[in-house]
């Protein structure tokens, strides 16, 4: 069972390699999410929508992948 509401792993694994697509499709995906969470006293803060947008792509670039499995004990 599929869902479909979240971002491919394709997608994410794209976007941690700077594919620019990849990256901006991230970014729409979260969007409301971090207009949201910039909400201060109702009033949408553009720095803080800054703020927190630049910490996700921070954390995008900095995210790795591990390229195998864990070993399996035996």
């Amino acid at each position: 069972m599929r869902n479909n509401r979240l971002l491919p792993y394709e997608t994410i694994v794209q976007a941690t390699s700077g594919e620019p697509e990849a990256v901006n499709t991230v970014l729409q995906y979260y969007s409301r999410r971090i207009r949201y969470a910039a909400l201060v006293d109702g009033q949408a803060d553009k720095d803080i929508e800054e703020y927190i947008t630049e910490t996700l792509l921070k954390a995008l670039f900095k995210f790795r992948f591990l390229d195998s499995p864990s070993p399996t004990t035996e």
